[in-house]
């Protein structure tokens, strides 16, 4: 069980998230709040799993909320904004997605299930000893008379072809019998994130991010391939980057 708090000046948007949650039994919604002030009052003691948060509202704005947390008291947050140029306070504050209004069906379940592998994550952290790292996914596709495994962890990118996906992997396409958008929900999301609605890339594949004059940004993988990012994408794309880099800056000052 996940325990959700909504944080939100505007009575619509928290009705919102609301009903999209209560079709997940595992995410139990313990309280809502309509002010900034309020919610920085009622979050210490109430303690979360997890916040979605509005940035701007009266009082007291989202950020200001989760910076007056104590770090470990911090719980997940799904910040929620009109506005796409909070990410890098977002990443300060350790956000764990950015979702720009109105939100996406798939934006949000996308960081729901972020929400689920971090909640078990921590979780894990919290247990003694922890349980050994779960395998890594693999896809069975047919090739002709053939049929060739496919490792997550070989895929440079997806890209949605109809009911169908189809993987990039080391300058070959397989084609595998899965939507996109269900795809989306098995893959880590520590490895891939969606940058529009009908392509997911491997974060350790990218090798540069161009912003383009309409918002959207232009990424490059290593291997040369390039392509669009949708701005509705964009803020938790930036977030998920700076997330690995930071990762890998603490792993090699250890």
């Amino acid at each position: 069980m996940i325990r959700v708090a909504i944080i939100d000046d505007e009575p619509l948007a928290r009705l919102a998230v609301r009903a999209r949650l209560q079709a997940r039994p595992e995410f139990v919604i313990v309280a809502e709040y309509g002010h900034g002030d309020d919610a920085a009052a009622g979050l210490p003691d109430l303690r979360p799993d997890l916040v979605f948060l509005d940035v701007e509202m009266p009082g007291k704005g989202g950020l200001d909320v989760l910076a007056g947390l104590p770090p470990a008291a911090r719980p997940m947050a799904i910040l929620l904004t009109a506005y796409d140029h909070f990410a890098v306070q977002a990443f300060a504050l350790a956000a764990l997605d950015y979702l720009l209004k109105p939100v996406d069906d798939d934006r949000f379940d996308e960081a729901l299930e972020r929400a689920r592998h971090t909640h078990a994550y921590r979780r894990r952290q919290g247990d003694a000893p922890a349980p050994p790292p779960e395998p890594p996914l693999v896809f069975s596709v047919k090739v002709g008379a053939r049929t060739v495994i496919v490792d997550s962890a070989d895929i440079d990118w997806i890209e949605a072809d109809g009911d169908y996906a189809t993987l990039h992997v080391a300058g070959k396409a397989y084609l595998l019998r899965e939507r996109l958008h269900a795809l989306a929900s098995r893959l880590d999301p520590a490895h891939f994130q969606r940058i529009h609605r009908g392509a997911i890339v491997r974060l350790d594949r990218v090798s540069e991010l161009r912003a383009l004059t309409n918002r959207d940004a232009l990424l490059r993988l290593r291997d040369g391939s390039a392509m669009r990012v949708s701005r509705t994408y964009m803020a938790a794309l930036m977030n998920a980057l700076q997330h690995r880099q930071a990762s890998a800056a603490d792993r090699f000052s250890r």
